[in-house]
């Protein structure tokens, strides 16, 4: 069921916006897998195998990103998920990636929880610590044509209020995905936007551990 024909993957360092120079650049990375979509060009019903098949894409896909990312697990402070669809495909199929992409991420960077309850819809913390990677991963996604941009958004991964990290990187795979292919994508960062100055909460103010605030 799983079919990779190509993986991207890209990182970045921004040094400023057309401000004053960060002090530590902020990177951000991202990692694209373009899939052959296997229910493309029909209507199935029962699409909940592939979910579980992902599931070893998704750890794959995002200790690499961490390696090119070329930064401890402890530096990572934002993250977020996306897919595109080609048109031979629907939406839905691009959903199949937020248990696989989102639980990936977060027990890489330090989640408790049980992943059983994960893929159930019920995350709840398996210890009495706290642990990391509280906050749900924001996603995204969309039915597209080959070379179609997506927009993944990130956030505070402890925190989604976390104002400072609302975020967003465009990601796109040259070719991909063709009408039969799904692109499926992680991104992480470092810190807030090098700029952030709007207020809200601070991730050095975060008190409740509950992923919010």
């Amino acid at each position: 069921m799983i079919q990779i024909r190509r993986v991207l993957t890209q990182v970045e360092d921004i040094h400023h916006e057309f401000g004053p120079p960060a002090a530590t650049p902020l990177k951000r990375g991202a990692i694209a897998a373009v899939l052959t979509n296997p229910f493309a060009g029909r209507y199935e019903p029962q699409i909940l195998p592939m979910m579980d098949a992902l599931q070893p894409v998704g750890i794959d896909m995002a200790q690499r990103l961490l390696a090119a990312m070329d930064v401890p697990a402890e530096r990572i402070e934002g993250y977020g998920k996306g897919a595109i669809v080609g048109a031979g495909g629907e939406l839905e199929h691009g959903a199949l990636w937020h248990v696989p992409g989102g639980y990936a991420m977060r027990e890489l960077l330090g989640w408790k929880g049980d992943r059983a309850a994960y893929v159930a819809g019920k995350p709840e913390e398996k210890s009495g610590q706290p642990g990391n990677a509280l906050a749900i991963v924001p996603s995204t996604k969309k039915v597209g044509p080959p070379g179609a941009a997506l927009d993944v958004p990130l956030t505070h991964i402890n925190a989604s209020y976390v104002r400072s990290h609302f975020d967003a990187i465009e990601v796109r795979v040259p070719g991909a995905p063709a009408a039969d292919e799904i692109v499926f994508i992680l991104v992480m960062s470092t810190g807030p936007r090098v700029h952030s100055r709007v207020g809200g909460l601070k991730a050095s103010e975060i008190t409740q551990w509950n992923g919010l605030r």
